[in-house]
């Protein structure tokens, strides 16, 4: 049983999606969506894909939900092996089963899929889970995959957890100065990159910087 310790109230905000992209309404207003900013140029080339590759992007996107909500139905010891075996599509459950291990040297939940914003970052999001992973607290993310990443590739994970490492510092005063990211991939693999946020602080505020330019919104 994963252990949940006394976390801050935050406040909930709403997802809008439209043409250009997610945002959230915040109590200071509209705020886009950190995966909006920080994947924003690469969208072109995923949606080019996702309109060549219709079925395997609906497969793609439903296998990410579901296994997002396998995982925090675990830590929130509500799926119980080998009691809720049965429950859940065998891809999904080898994917889980895969990443049990990682997932097991979590403890002491802080949260897990709350809202955060910040118009200091001016990004707004929900991240995944804030708890110690092997001992140290860390933004912690949960990635399902095709088959196994490269570190150069994924960069945009990275610049994400520091964003809601940023948010996180802003909303609650508690600095976290390292972020995971747990994947399980269909080729058979695990990974587990990790890094400091302060590392990729100044690339994050690049990009928000370039996708405000985009958009007409800089100076």
């Amino acid at each position: 049983m994963f252990k949940h310790v006394d976390s801050p109230l935050l406040e909930e905000i709403s997802a809008v999606t439209d043409d250009s992209g997610r945002y959230y309404s915040t109590p200071t207003g509209k705020l886009p969506s950190v995966t909006t900013v920080t994947g924003f140029k690469k969208s072109k080339f995923f949606a080019k894909w996702r309109a060549k590759n219709p079925r395997e992007a609906k497969r793609v996107t439903s296998r990410g939900n579901t296994f997002h909500q396998l995982i925090e139905d675990y830590l929130n010891n509500e799926f119980i092996l080998p009691r809720d075996r049965g429950k859940v599509l065998p891809n999904i459950l080898e994917l889980f089963l895969q990443l049990k291990p990682e997932l097991d040297k979590i403890d002491n939940i802080v949260a897990l899929e709350v809202p955060l914003w910040s118009t200091s970052v001016g990004l707004a999001g929900r991240v995944d889970c804030v708890a110690e992973h092997d001992g140290t607290l860390s933004i912690i993310d949960f990635k399902g995959s095709t088959r196994t990443k490269r570190r150069g590739d994924i960069e945009n994970y990275f610049l994400q957890a520091t964003a809601y490492a940023l948010m996180w510092q802003d909303r609650t005063g508690t600095a976290i100065d390292r972020f995971k990211i747990l994947i399980s991939c269909e080729d058979g693999g695990v990974q587990v990159f990790e890094g400091r946020p302060i590392d990729y602080t100044e690339k994050l505020f690049n990009e928000i910087r370039d996708y405000q330019e985009s958009k007409g919104l800089f100076g």
